[in-house]
């Protein structure tokens, strides 16, 4: 009997039946005026008046009338910038010593202040999985099984005065000693830079652990299970690890890559939606029946929410300055909102990029529906990505295929436009790109009316490309890096789709 194990899940019982509910209005208020008071002696804090806007009435006012919306640019530009370089009390109190580095594409790439607070809120926003856990009623035996967190590398860059990498490695690199021994594939292997090598050090150590769950990004992941069972020659990943029992999804929907999990598995694994970004753990599932993910609302970060339509958005992606925001007391279920942070690593009304969907206002529960630059609006036709995911679905079923990446771009053609996409599949299948294209030109007409209208106007027509999926890995792996955070992202500016559609007749030719 798993004594160990069932002494935690009590404790998790007990924990999720007599701890208090949140009220999120409440929570967010308090938050706000925490930030607030905490920031106020800082340079930002003083240059906006933060002990003024704290003396008002309404300091929620106050605080979105003075404080201007930041993309990172603005953020980096005006502020972080003496951050990186070493100052002090810039933004938040103190010196900064970690910096999250985003991935980056073909542009530059983004430094993300990390301070101890925010560490500490990384750590705290763990325990709101206590309901989560609860919910799910998994077997004693899990509570004593190991861990796998599979990111970036754990061995961070030193540079000057501070520590760079990507923020599932700074996490993971600040473990608390008690978890050490649960922790997997340990401190040596997780250090390891190079992607490949560190898999292949994980996939020699494997059989010796008892991995009960896996938390990554799903592509990466689905990645580093299948170099694992070709390295020992097994059929599924529970040929290695027989008790993974639940995967924690980060960052990313986790439908699309269910049906591949489902053919490197041999039983049933509970899926556990997480939103951890750079920028901090914004929201986390709760609850066994949905997939939908509760927003944090206590633990350091306010959240605005700005109605994603055309009028709000600039053409680079981010907000208008004269967008009208609201918060958390004020969204209306099914709606498509930008979401605007500011946290306790001194984000202040920071434009993160994506766009959510309340699914249960009063849980305060949403869905990630995509990024405010992967969106496509030629005409009014406003295809958002979670649309597009949608319609990828609809296709795997029409045709029994296995679409596991995308991409498309709006593409001039004289006077009109057409939507060119390239689809990622392991199979072949007896359907050529023309016909493909109809089928997807239908499907996206049928559920989305704004397309179905742009569709008689300037948006001419859609090509599709059927390409085999490893090239989206690839061409990740060029010209960003492999594993941890990075994503391919969904929509390009026709830019770099060029830079996309070479690279492909390369790799093909």
């Amino acid at each position: 009997m798993a004594v160990i194990g069932e002494i935690i899940k009590k404790a998790i019982e007990v924990a999720d039946k007599y701890l208090p509910d949140t009220n999120p209005v409440e929570a967010q208020a308090e938050v706000l005026r925490e930030l607030l008071s905490t920031a106020e002696s800082t340079e930002f804090g003083q240059y906006y008046k933060f002990k003024d806007i704290l003396s008002e009435k309404n300091v929620y006012r106050a605080f979105s009338e003075k404080i201007p919306y930041h993309s990172y640019d603005k953020m980096y530009d005006e502020w972080w910038y003496k951050v990186l370089k070493g100052e002090k009390n810039v933004t938040w109190p103190g010196k900064v010593d970690y910096f999250a580095v985003s991935s980056g594409t073909t542009s530059k790439k983004k430094h993300i202040p990390v301070t101890d607070d925010m560490l500490k809120s990384i750590r705290r926003a763990g325990i709101q999985q206590i309901k989560g856990v609860a919910d799910f009623d998994l077997p004693a035996e899990f509570f004593e099984k190991e861990i796998l967190m599979f990111g970036s590398s754990t061995d961070l860059k030193k540079v000057n005065d501070h520590w760079e990498g990507e923020i599932s490695g700074i996490s993971a690199s600040q473990i608390p000693f008690w978890f050490e021994g649960y922790y997997r594939p340990g401190e040596k292997i997780s250090s390891i830079n190079d992607w490949d090598k560190r898999v292949e050090a994980l996939a020699k150590e494997a059989p010796n652990w008892d991995i009960g769950s896996v938390s990554g990004i799903p592509s990466w992941i689905e990645l580093m299970m299948k170099k694992v069972i070709a390295y020992h020659n097994v059929e599924t990943i529970h040929d290695i690890w027989p008790n993974f029992q639940v995967f924690t999804s980060g960052g990313v929907a986790f439908e699309p890559y269910q049906k591949s999990f489902d053919r490197i598995t041999k039983f049933p694994v509970t899926i556990i939606d997480t939103y951890l970004t750079s920028e901090g753990y914004l929201a986390t599932q709760t609850r066994n029946n949905t997939s939908a993910m509760q927003l944090i609302t206590n633990n350091g970060i306010f959240f605005e929410f700005i109605p994603f339509k055309h009028e709000n958005i600039n053409e680079d992606g981010s907000v208008r300055q004269d967008s009208q925001p609201i918060t958390i007391e004020d969204v209306e279920e099914n709606v498509e909102y930008v979401l605007i942070i500011s946290t306790l690593a001194g984000a202040w009304r920071y434009m993160i990029g994506d766009t959510i969907v309340f699914t249960d206002k009063e849980r305060s529960e949403i869905k990630i529906t995509g990024r405010t630059k992967h969106y496509l609006n030629v005409f009014g036709a406003q295809l958002s990505v979670i649309q597009m995911n949608k319609a990828m679905q609809v296709l795997e079923n029409e045709y029994d295929c296995d679409i596991k990446e995308f991409t498309v771009a709006a593409i001039t053609t004289e006077e009109k436009y057409k939507h060119r996409w390239y689809i990622g599949i392991n199979e072949d299948i007896s359907v050529d790109n023309e016909h493909f294209a109809q089928k997807l030109d239908e499907v996206i007409q049928k559920h989305n009316k704004n397309y179905k209208v742009a569709r008689t106007k300037a948006l001419e027509k859609i090509e599709a490309h059927l390409i085999p999926a490893h090239l989206f890995t690839e061409w990740t792996e060029k010209y960003k890096q492999k594993g941890g955070q990075v994503k391919m992202p969904k929509v390009m500016k026709e830019e770099e789709f060029k830079e996309w559609e070479k690279f492909v007749q390369e790799q093909l030719s």
